[in-house]
């Protein structure tokens, strides 16, 4: 008998992922997260459901939907390669742009009608495409400076011809408007291009030549200037509108004293703290679970970084490491913005709490990112044997 077929006198074999320690970790700090956090939506905004009619458990329910489609995205994303994802990224890029670009568009508002003054969503909320052009940044600029190399450290053939379709993706963003992402899809371009070695010197001129645009955009935007005046006086009567919501909030954790109201006897939900399912969800947070429940949440999130940057570190390849960098960086950015603008922190903007907040959009994606960022904490293996036909051993 030949070397050759041993594999089939030992019976069937088939390839499939190991999930490392690390990846393991990171799936329980999920789980953690979404428990409470549904325990928390649903406390946070079955008052608002009874008042519109509903029941109690009605945006509960629409959430457990979009976690139903979000482990079926993570399982996909947990099992494929995620070196794949380079290969495709020109394809994820195109996509995001199109997505986009169908809320800016004139002829498109009959799929994205203006919410709140701003064209943010497409099918009247169903999906938010700027959610999904997170992680198009990370993977096509991953993919984009690992094939640079060393031209990266050439401004006109590094970071320039990068930031021009990151800036293409931003501009868009602006037009819905939603100022908070285009700076965040400047800052995730930023990070990985900098983990990637480029040049400090020339973030800081680029940095210098975007500052006037940014700046005129912030005072165009009638709405992000209200934003800013009112942070820098909150304590004033001028701004008392725009602060209203920080207000509340601020009040929800205050109210929350060292260990909180108790669970379910927040009193700001009730029709005081706008959004306390959504964007305010971390002030709802503070009333019921205090400071000592803000801090573990905290510590959560860092846990769950601590968890994703070992993994990028153990990376299989350059382009997973930049991939899964840019992963954990924004679920950690994404987290600690919220928390800091429902304490006063920070202005107000429109961030969720990753896997907390109301949101099936914003849901789905951080389902995909962590089944990215478990593959790359993965390795492959052949299984021969018995031990291939274990359903539960898990395929590839």
């Amino acid at each position: 008998m030949t070397t050759a077929a041993l594999p089939m006198a030992g019976g069937a074999v088939r390839d499939r992922w190991r999930i490392g320690l690390d990846a393991r970790g990171l799936i329980i700090v999920t789980a953690l997260l979404l428990a409470f956090g549904l325990a928390t939506l649903y406390s946070a905004s079955a008052f608002e459901a009874t008042q519109n009619g509903k029941g109690s458990a009605y945006f509960l329910l629409k959430q457990l939907s979009g976690i139903g489609v979000g482990v079926i995205v993570f399982a996909i994303a947990a099992k494929v390669d995620a070196e794949l994802w380079s290969k495709y990224a020109w394809w994820v890029m195109g996509l995001a742009l199109f997505l986009m670009l169908l809320t800016v568009l004139p002829f498109t508002k009959f799929i994205a009608p203006p919410i709140l003054g701003a064209r943010r969503y497409l099918f009247h909320g169903s999906v938010q495409p700027s959610e999904f052009a997170k992680l198009a940044v990370i993977v096509w600029t991953a993919m984009l400076v690992v094939k640079k190399g060393d031209q990266l450290r050439r401004l006109t053939k590094g970071l320039l011809p990068i930031l021009v379709v990151v800036g293409a993706l931003a501009i868009t963003a602006a037009l819905e408007p939603d100022l908070s992402t285009v700076l965040f899809y400047l800052l995730q371009m930023g990070i990985i291009v900098f983990a990637a070695g480029a040049r400090v010197g020339h973030f800081v001129f680029l940095g210098l030549a975007i500052s006037p645009v940014l700046l005129r955009e912030t005072q165009r935007l009638q709405y992000v200037m209200e934003r800013i005046l009112g942070f820098a006086d909150m304590a004033g009567q001028a701004h008392a509108k725009v602060n209203y919501q920080l207000d509340q909030s601020l009040i929800a954790v205050g109210s929350g004293g060292w260990l909180g109201a108790g669970f379910g006897e927040g009193r700001q939900q009730h029709g005081f703290l706008p959004l306390s399912y959504d964007d305010f969800i971390g002030g709802s947070i503070g009333e019921e679970w205090g400071f000592v429940g803000i801090a573990v949440l905290i510590a959560v999130y860092a846990l769950w970084g601590w968890l994703g940057f070992r993994i990028a570190r153990q990376a299989r390849s350059t382009f997973q490491q930049l991939v899964a960098i840019g992963i954990t960086v924004t679920m950690l950015v994404t987290a600690y913005l919220h928390i800091g603008v429902v304490t006063g922190l920070l202005p107000t903007t429109g961030l969720t709490l990753p896997f907390i907040s109301y949101g099936r959009s914003n849901l789905i994606l951080s389902f995909l990112m962590t089944g990215i960022l478990v593959n790359v904490g993965s390795q492959p293996e052949r299984v021969i044997g018995d031990r291939a036909s274990d359903p539960f051993g898990g395929g590839r």
